[in-house]
C-alpha cells in the first residue's frame, strides 16, 4: 500500500484487490473452531456478546465487546456502504475475523515460529513472531490507547474523519504500536477484511452473498460446461454457497447445474 491513502470506496478496494494482496495472511478456509489456550489471547469475561449481521444473533468466539465495535468501525471505513449495496460490517467480517481467529489460523498453526524473527523484505511477507491472533488482540489495544490519548475517545466512538486518519497513520507506519508495526497491522487488517467481504460466506462473512453480487461471481457452481460457449452474455443469476450443494440452476438461459 505504501503512502497511497486510504480510498473510503468500493472502486478503491477492488482496485487493491488488483494490486494483489500477500498470502502470508491467506485464510485456512478449514480453520478450527477451537479458543485459544493463551491468557493473553482470551477475552475478559463477561466481555462476550451476540454479534454479526443485523438480525442475526451470533456469540463471539475471540473478540470482547470492545474489540468487536472496533473492528466494526475499521471495516466499515474499508468498505463502506455505499450507493452500490452493504459494507463489510453489514456484511458480517467481523464474525468472520472472530471465527477465523478463534480457530487455527489465529493461533498460528501453520505458522513457523522458532525464529530469529528479522526483517524481511515485502516478496517474503509476514516475518513477525506474533500469531495473527496476538497481532489483533495487541493492535486493537493500541488503537484504542492512542485514540484516547490524542481523541479522548476509544477508535470505535471517533468521527469518520478521524477513523480514517488514524487507518492512514498506520498505513504509512507513522503510528506507534511498539513493539508491533502500525504498517503490518494495517495490512493484516485490510486483508482480512477483502477476504471476510468476498469468502464463501459459509464462513462467517459476505452475509446475503453481497460481495459476490457487487462483482457478479456466480459463487460455488458445480459445473459451468453449459456455459463455456455463451460468449457475451450476461449473467443474472444468484450467487451459490458451498453451503447451497443441491442443484442449481443457471443465470444464463438453458443452464442448468447440478
Amino acid at each position: 500500500m505504501d503512502e497511497q491513502p486510504v480510498r473510503p470506496g468500493r472502486r478503491g478496494v477492488l482496485k487493491a484487490l488488483t494490486l494483489g494482496v500477500p498470502g502470508a495472511w491467506a485464510v485456512r478456509t478449514h480453520a478450527a473452531t477451537r479458543e485459544q489456550d493463551a491468557s493473553q489471547d482470551k477475552p475478559a469475561q463477561g466481555d462476550h456478546a451476540d454479534h454479526g449481521k443485523a438480525g442475526t444473533a451470533r456469540p463471539l468466539k475471540f473478540f470482547n465487546a470492545e474489540e468487536a465495535a472496533a473492528v466494526d468501525a475499521i471495516v466499515a471505513r474499508l468498505i463502506p456502504a455505499d450507493e452500490l449495496g452493504p459494507g463489510a460490517k453489514e456484511a458480517g467480517v467481523t464474525a468472520f475475523l472472530d471465527e477465523q481467529l478463534a480457530g487455527a489460523w489465529g493461533s498460528g498453526d501453520q505458522f513457523y515460529r522458532q525464529g530469529p524473527f528479522e526483517p524481511g523484505t515485502p516478496e517474503q511477507g509476514y516475518q513477525l513472531s506474533f500469531t495473527p491472533a496476538e497481532m489483533m488482540r495487541r493492535g486493537l489495544a493500541s488503537l484504542d490507547a492512542a485514540a484516547r490519548k490524542q481523541d479522548g475517545k476509544p477508535y470505535a466512538e471517533l468521527s469518520a474523519e478521524r477513523q480514517d486518519e488514524w487507518l492512514r497513520q498506520m498505513q504509512a507506519g507513522k503510528a506507534d504500536f511498539s513493539p508491533l508495526p502500525s504498517a503490518v497491522f494495517f495490512q493484516a487488517l485490510l486483508e482480512g477484511t477483502i477476504e471476510g467481504f468476498f469468502a464463501d460466506p459459509m464462513y462467517g462473512g459476505n452475509a446475503d452473498m453481497v460481495g459476490w453480487k457487487l462483482v457478479g461471481f456466480p459463487g460455488a457452481y458445480a459445473s459451468f460446461s453449459n456455459d463455456i460457449e455463451r460468449h457475451g452474455a450476461r449473467w443474472d443469476g444468484q450467487p451459490v454457497s458451498i453451503a447451497m450443494a443441491r442443484p442449481h440452476v443457471s443465470g444464463v438461459k438453458g443452464g442448468t447445474h447440478g
